[in-house]
C-alpha cells in the first residue's frame, strides 16, 4: 500500500528525486482517480510545510521557486490517472502581468502554486493590454482575475483594467500582486485584495472559492 505520508515528507523536504520516484511508482500501480487525488493532497500538504518554512525564514525564495516547479512536475506525472483536468479543477484563474511591466517571477510562483492546489490557470503572460484581460475574462468567466506588476506605473494600468472589467459586467474577484502595492493602492485600483507575496496571495483567493 502506497505511503502518502512519505510523499508528503519528501515534498516538504524538497527531495526531488525521491518525490519523482515515489510518484512514478504510484502511477505504475494503476491507481484510481480517488487515490490520485489523495496523492495530490499529500503533495499539497507537503507544500504547506514549505510555505510555513518560507514564512518562518527557514526556507528562502529560491526554495519556494524550486518547490513550485517540483509541484508542477508532480501534477504532470499524476495527470494521466486524474482524468479530465476540468473535472478536477477547483476553479479558474486568469492571470497576467499588466501592460508596461515585464516582470513575472511572482506571477510564475503564484501560477505554479495555484495549479498545484487544483486550479486551472490561464496565464496571459507579461505586458498584457487591458483589452486582453477583458476579452479572456468575458470568455472564461473565471472565479479569480490576478494582475501582477512591480513597477509604480503598473498601478494606473491595474486601475484602468479593473474599471474596464467592471464596465463589462465581469464580477470575478480581483487580486493584484507586486512590490509597490499597499492597502491604499488596492482601494485606489478597486481590487478585492492585494499581496506582495505569492504565498499569501494564494491563501487569500482560496478563501473566496
Amino acid at each position: 500500500m502506497f505511503n502518502f505520508k512519505v510523499l508528503k515528507q519528501a515534498m516538504g523536504e524538497l527531495e526531488e528525486n525521491q518525490v519523482m520516484d515515489l510518484l512514478k511508482e504510484f502511477v505504475a500501480t494503476s491507481p484510481s482517480e480517488t487515490e490520485a487525488l489523495e496523492a495530490i493532497a499529500a503533495c499539497q500538504a507537503g507544500i504547506s510545510t514549505v510555505r510555513d518554512s518560507f514564512e518562518s525564514g527557514n526556507y528562502f525564495l529560491g526554495d519556494l521557486i524550486f518547490a513550485s516547479k517540483l509541484l508542477t512536475e508532480a501534477i504532470n506525472i499524476l495527470k494521466p490517472v486524474l482524468g479530465s483536468g476540468e473535472e478536477t479543477a477547483s476553479g479558474t484563474i486568469v492571470l497576467g502581468t499588466v501592460h508596461g511591466d515585464l516582470h513575472d517571477l511572482g506571477k510564475t510562483i503564484f501560477k505554479s502554486m495555484s495549479e498545484a492546489a487544483g486550479f486551472k490557470v490561464i496565464d496571459l503572460g507579461i505586458d498584457i493590454e487591458v483589452a486582453d484581460f477583458v476579452a479572456k475574462s468575458k470568455e472564461l468567466n473565471p472565479q479569480v482575475i490576478g494582475m501582477s506588476g512591480v513597477l509604480t506605473r503598473a498601478i494606473d494600468v491595474m486601475k484602468e483594467t479593473t474599471e474596464a472589467l467592471k464596465v463589462e459586467g465581469i464580477t470575478s474577484n480581483i487580486i493584484i500582486g507586486g512590490n509597490p502595492l499597499t492597502k491604499e493602492v488596492c482601494e485606489f485600483v478597486g481590487a478585492d485584495a492585494f499581496t506582495i507575496n505569492a504565498v499569501e496571495g494564494e491563501k487569500i483567493y482560496q478563501g473566496w472559492i
